[in-house]
């Protein structure tokens, strides 16, 4: 019986361990040409080149395949990946030969080649920048002996149909789409003997579905605390067997047989943070994030593509499910509700935390009388979480002195310790990496995103510091705010009180009545129109004032309009930023025309000259689509 590798080569399939591991040679074929994207971060050398197979490499080489190959202007030898493979060329001339095969694993799939190159396309960039997200650097090591391992011969389809059994907790599976916005039941639940938030059980349940079918679901979590929690989840509902993690503060070595491991052809459950999105997965099914608001979704290097945007494309090719789970969704997944192109999905009974929207105390303005004695008592049962703005640990003269500021974990881990003596104060910040806590009493001071889930939950939440938090220069403010502060909520014990301090209007009533959607709705509403995203689209270029001028002039002609532009002197004498924003329909054809371009001051830069500081400004256009801090 024959049958294909991951990247669509054709082998002898009658050893199920051979063809799930091992690539093996190629059938001897009449192709005599190699299309190969070329690892570059050129734009002008973003798109396929034909070369010759040699004599001594046909039949040895195919798609998805790293080769070298060399460059005739540059007169030096690069790296690259096989795309696909021809009998002619329609390149006049005598075509280059590839110049070796530096493996014979075929780690670029044609769907995720093809995920890259649509990437690329909307972000007005090359797909090389996003290959070097998708595909790790190659370990020879661990190349070796994943190929000379035997594959596991495992039954997925029966253990995931035995688990998937108990449903997905808490909703009615019935409700689930191809599409949906799913509102997050908020919580504790037990998972491999350890207190995990609902979300990772929900997640992990869902997936199982999705492998009882025979297919992949790829889960996407912002950081790897959300990774632990999702792994204790996976580990009580599936056989770890079936599951891989990809973990960014994992070694190279351990990164790369993660994603040689996901080019077996058998379905598997992938999860992790933002990267995982570009993993290899044999019939993908789902694909379903936590918490796509968060900025570590956000990928810092070009072409800058947010996971959630690479995910929204990975489904329409693959034809995958796609879920956006969250307490507060982002605006991003709101306007898809609101367009009816995703489903918003309830919990079969939605039971927010019991939150209490108290005022400032001109007589204790740091932690108002009443929260202070919902604390005190709290303790009498277990630990208490008190959430505060930043880390730190500077000292309370400031506001001892009677001024209003708010004060950072540090000092008010020091002023609490004074007023509980007995009672164990934990800080737990950037510096004091903190996961879990146990059931006794204990005085919690963390920071946004740093809190520690405590066993069966906190008997109290006191959210200090909002008036700081929502002073924060920024259009996403609000969202934030909600997404920080609902997140710690929902670490609160069954009926246990969370004090809201300091907030009150919309933004307050939208946490205590726990309707956190219908708040983001308003805001869409409002920046729809204000013409801001994510109702339309916005990018930015910057580079010197003349490219700039140029690059936003055709983007003006095909549906732009300016925003704004401001010079940018610390960059360089002649160096400008401007703003474009422009309806998703134009999109297409604004990357495009932006693109071109880049390609073109790229393909005709010069060395500039430096001024008078001794500065020597960057001499090609570098733009920025779908910028989140554009505004």
């Amino acid at each position: 019986m024959s049958g294909t590798t991951p990247a669509g080569l054709p082998v002898d399939s009658a050893d199920p361990s051979e063809s799930v591991r091992r690539p093996l040679p190629l059938s001897p074929s009449s192709h005599r040409v190699a299309r190969v994207a070329i690892d570059s971060p050129l734009p002008q050398l973003d798109h396929l080149f034909d070369y010759r197979i040699p004599d001594d490499l046909r039949g040895k080489v195919g798609p998805g395949m790293r080769v070298r190959v060399p460059l005739r202007v540059a007169r030096r030898v690069a790296d690259a990946y096989i795309v696909e493979t021809a009998e002619t060329s329609e390149i006049p001339g005598e075509l280059s030969p590839l110049e070796e095969l530096v493996s014979p694993v075929p780690v670029l799939t044609d769907e995720i080649y093809r995920l890259a190159r649509a990437v690329a396309d909307r972000a007005a960039g090359t797909a090389s920048d996003v290959l070097r997200l998708a595909v790790p650097r190659r370990h020879v090591r661990i190349e070796k002996v994943w190929l000379e391992s035997p594959a596991l011969d495992l039954d997925v389809v029966g253990p995931a149909a035995a688990a998937a059994e108990r449903g997905v907790t808490g909703y009615d599976v019935t409700a689930f789409g191809h599409r949906d916005a799913v509102v997050a039941f908020p919580g504790l639940a037990e998972a491999g003997g350890e207190s995990v938030e609902r979300w990772a059980l929900t997640l992990a349940e869902q997936a199982v579905q999705t492998l009882a079918s025979g297919r992949s679901a790829i889960l996407a979590v912002p950081d790897y605390r959300d990774a632990d929690q999702l792994e204790l989840a996976l580990g009580d509902v599936i056989d770890p067997a079936h599951v891989l993690r990809f973990d960014a503060r994992a070694s190279g070595a351990s990164r790369y047989r993660t994603f040689v491991d996901a080019l077996e052809r058998r379905p598997r459950i992938l999860f992790g943070n933002r990267s995982v999105i570009y993993a290899p997965a044999h019939e993908l099914g789902l694909i379903a994030f936590w918490n796509d608001s968060d900025p570590l979704f956000a990928e810092p290097l070009a072409p800058y593509a947010n996971a959630r945007d690479v995910a929204l494309l990975r489904a329409e090719q693959s034809g995958a499910d796609l879920r956006f789970m969250a307490h507060t969704p982002s605006p991003a997944v709101e306007r898809l509700v609101g367009l009816r192109w995703l489903t918003r999905v309830l919990p079969v009974r939605l039971r927010g935390p019991r939150v209490v929207l108290t005022p400032d105390d001109p007589v204790s303005p740091r932690i108002p009388h009443a929260a202070w004695r919902a604390a005190s008592a709290a303790l009498e049962q277990g630990p208490v979480l008190i959430q505060v703005a930043k880390p730190g640990s500077g000292s309370l003269d400031a506001r001892q002195r009677g001024e209003r500021e708010a004060a950072d974990a540090g000092s008010t881990a020091h002023d609490l310790g004074r007023a509980f003596p007995r009672v164990r104060v934990i800080r737990a910040d950037g510096e004091h990496t903190i996961e879990r806590i146990g059931t006794n009493p204990a005085l919690v001071i963390a920071t946004r995103g740093a809190e520690p889930i405590a066993t069966n939950g906190y008997r109290a939440i006191l959210l200090l510091d909002g008036a700081r938090m929502l002073a924060r220069e920024s259009s996403r403010v609000a969202e934030d705010c909600l997404r920080w502060w609902s997140a710690a909520a929902s670490l609160a014990a069954d009926d246990a009180p969370v004090h809201l301090v300091g907030v009150d209007g919309d933004l307050g009533r939208a946490l205590a009545t726990w309707r956190l959607a219908d708040f983001i709705d308003g805001e869409v509403a409002e920046r729809r129109q204000l013409g801001f995203p994510p109702a339309v689209r916005v990018a930015t270029i910057t580079g010197a004032s003349r490219l700039v001028a140029e690059a936003v002039d055709h983007a003006v002609q095909v549906g732009a309009s300016v925003l704004l532009t401001e010079p940018l002197e610390e960059i360089g004498s002649g160096q400008v930023r401007t703003v474009i924003r422009f309806d998703y329909g134009h999109g297409p054809v604004v990357a495009g025309v932006l693109r071109t371009a880049v390609v073109a001051a790229a393909a005709g830069r010069r060395t500039p000259r430096r001024d008078e500081r001794g500065f020597r400004p960057p001499p090609t256009l570098r733009v920025r689509m779908d910028d989140a801090d554009a505004l």
